[in-house]
């Protein structure tokens, strides 16, 4: 593989972070995650319940949810 030294094409200009908008982010993701977390929970309680109520053993239900 060949790498192109090309001394007409400028370097780009390091962007600087800012910390306050990395916070922000971190905060967003948090929020985003446990919204996540809680529809999964939801989603896989419901799916137990459910297959409880048509007469799966509970260890079948483990085994098949890869509990």
């Amino acid at each position: 593989m060949f790498v192109i030294d090309c001394d007409y094409i400028p370097e780009p200009e390091p962007v600087k972070f800012p910390p306050e908008l990395a916070l922000l982010i971190v905060r967003k993701a948090s929020a985003m995650a446990a919204a996540f977390e809680e529809q999964a929970l939801d989603q896989l309680t419901k799916d137990a319940r459910r297959a409880l109520a048509q007469g799966a053993e509970p260890r079948r239900v483990i085994r098949e949810m890869r509990l």
